[in-house]
Formats: structure tokens, sequence, C-alpha cells
């Protein structure tokens, strides 16, 4: 029986240590929170900047809900698109140097709508191997061919390149990488793309309001331009609200709101989350004393952590993953670390290749250093014991 099935199913998850648990916070998203019943040290959100508890932007939040409601009423190219929406757009458009921006609802609604509406059947997709699911999926829904280079390898790309004959073709890259927290050679691949006719989407989830001056990303901290980058960001991590946006040349953008998808067919997204990302922004532009701050616990970390099995894995940005390897050994220190107070996630395979599971550290401005030292300290001691 199919029930049966999906039983033996659930069942095998648990012998492979593969299953998932969810927990639930009875506080706000800061680093020292009550979950499922216990006070916790977290090194877990993507709140990087440290503005989801932010009272500014619950403040805007409150007016925008005060000013236009608590829903939009309908999708953004029916009645469910208003003034805000416009200023945001056009705000999140300046401060990467874009000419347009589209705002969605989720980055993987972003993802998933806009790799389909430019590429499809007899075009080409050339994907980094590590690349988020958003983007593998997106990839997918378009038909195109898929080609998948080595992580980071431009070298590779470039000979993926040469054999295509697609008359359309697309690189697509995480800007900051979710589970190894380093950053694509983002330059060489512009190059690339510009020898060969292609499209560079970069998708900066984790870079934005992190990187570059100000904040404004991988892309800025590069120094790049040019009318063949599409840029993909991220409003629910480093923002501390909700949603991502679509930024590049005019009539690319204009493209992506008559043929995305999941731009086209979905309820708009509250107008009272557009305020307080307005207020977000001002925030991140004015950020730099919490981007100091969270480079200082960067530099901390790895200066305290003194691993000989288990590996830190080289990365410049707020996330930190130490390699474990073994799916159950990963899950036991997390394990370990929990019952300590500390909550850092075990992830695993298919999220990371396999036998790479691994501990994914979160920081972020709202830590403090001690908070940093008492990590380090416990990985310390549990590897020493294990």
């Amino acid at each position: 029986m199919l029930l049966d099935r999906l039983k033996a199913d659930l069942a095998e998850l648990d012998a492979r240590a593969l299953r998932r648990t969810r927990r639930s916070l009875a506080t706000p998203c800061t680093p020292h929170a009550r979950v499922d019943g216990r006070d916790m040290l977290a090194f877990c959100s993507n709140d990087y900047l440290g503005l989801a508890a932010e009272p500014a932007l619950a403040h805007a939040l409150q007016a925008g809900a005060a000013r236009w409601g608590a829903g939009s009423g309908a999708s953004h190219l029916v009645s469910g698109h208003y003034a805000v929406h416009d200023e945001l757009e056009a705000r999140l458009a300046a401060f990467v140097g874009c000419e347009r921006a589209l705002y969605f609802s989720t980055g993987y609604m972003a993802n998933t709508g806009t790799i389909p509406a430019l590429v499809g059947r007899g075009d080409a997709i050339f994907a980094d191997r590590l690349n988020h699911a958003s983007l593998i999926d997106g990839a997918l829904l378009s038909r195109a061919e898929l080609h998948r280079y080595a992580h980071g390898d431009p070298a590779a790309l470039e000979r993926t390149l040469a054999s295509s004959s697609a008359q359309r073709k697309l690189i697509v890259t995480d800007a900051v990488f979710s589970m190894d927290g380093d950053v694509a050679p983002l330059a060489a691949l512009l190059e690339l793309a510009e020898r060969f006719d292609a499209w560079l989407m970069v998708d900066d989830a984790h870079g934005f309001g992190v990187l570059g001056p100000n904040g404004r990303g991988a892309i800025a901290e590069a120094g790049l331009a040019s009318w063949r980058l599409i840029y993909v960001g991220t409003l629910g991590k480093a923002a501390g609200v909700a949603g991502a946006f679509v930024a590049g040349d005019a009539d690319v953008v204009e493209w992506l709101m008559q043929k995305a998808r999941t731009y086209i067919f979905t309820t708009g997204a509250p107008p009272a989350l557009a305020e307080a990302l307005l207020a977000s922004l001002d925030l991140i532009e004015r950020g730099d004393e919490r981007r100091e701050h969270l480079a200082g616990l960067v530099a901390l970390l790895h200066g305290e952590l003194a691993l000989a099995r288990w590996q830190l894995l080289p990365s410049r940005t707020p996330i930190q993953p130490v390699l474990i390897g073994d799916n159950a050994e990963a899950l036991a220190v997390a394990r370990a670390l929990w019952d300590e107070g500390l909550w850092v996630p075990a992830i695993r395979p298919p999220t990371v290749p396999h036998g790479t599971a691994r501990l994914r550290i979160s920081l972020t401005a709202a830590h403090g250093a001690d908070d940093v030292r008492r990590l380090a300290h416990a990985l310390n001691r549990l590897e020493a014991r294990r």
C-alpha cells in the first residue's frame, strides 16, 4: 500500500540519519532564543545584520499595516500592486546599481520564475555544481539543456561553453554558496559570459547587505556592471524581512514581469512588507558598524577554533561550516551542542554532497564575542572527546 511504502521511506531516512527536525521558537529571531521550551544560544539564522528583531523595522511594518492593511488582495498584475511596491523596486534598483528591479514574494519564486522566463527548450544553462536548490529547480523547469560545471571553476565552465551550440546561453551561480560560505569568481564568470554571448544570473541571497560598499552585495564588491548581469537579492536574510528581487537591464526586467510565472500567478506581497523593507534598506546602507562587527566575529571564530579532525572550511562570510563528514556523527555533535545550550544545525545530504555532512555556523551582528568564544571552546572540547 502507498502509506506503508511512505512509512518505509521515512524509516529509511531515520536509518541513514537524514530525517529533518523542525523546532519552534517562542521568542523573536535573536541569538538568545527560547526554543522548544529551552533557552538556547543560536547560530542558525541567516539574519546576518541582526535586523529581523530590529524595533525600527517592526515599527515600519506596523505603520505599513495601519496604512495599507494586512494583504494585497490580488496578484501584482491585477490589483495587488501598490505605490509602495513601486517605491521599493526603484530603491532596490538604485541600491544595487541597476536600471530596474522586480519584487518577488520569496527568493525561491524569484529563481524558479526567472530562469524559465529567459531560456527554454533548445537553449542551455551552465550551473555551478553547488548552486542552491531553487536555481536547480528553476533550471529543470525551463526544460533547457542543463550543464553543471565543477564548483567555482571558470576553466571547466569555459570548456562546456565552448562545446555548446545553443542559441541562448545562461550562466547561473550563487554569489555566496549557502553551505560553504565561499564566494563565486564573478569577474571570471562575467568575462566568459561576454566572450560566449551568455546571460549571467547571480543569486546573491547571502551577500546582499553583507558584502560590498554599504552592503550593496557581491556584484558591487567585485566592481562589475553589464547588461548581461541578472542580479537576485534576497530580503529575508540580511535585510531581516521577507521577499526577494531581481534587478538588471530595464528591458530584461520588463520581460520577467511579462513572463515569470511565479510573479504573474501569485497574490502580491503585502504592501506593509515593502514599508518595512524601505526602513531596512536605510539601516543596511548605514550599517558599516554592523558589518565590521560581523567581520570581527568571523576572525575571532577562526582564531579560537583549534580543530584537528574536523575542518573549518575557508570562508570570509558569516557562513562558517565545520566539515565532519559522517551523517550520524554530525547529528551527534549537533545534539551534544544542543545539550550545552548551543543551537547549531547539522547539514546532511541532499543539501550537501554525500560524505560532507557538516555543522553550519551562522554568525550575525547580534552575536557578541563571548557568544563566539563559548561556541568555539565547546567545539574544541567535543572534538577532543570523540
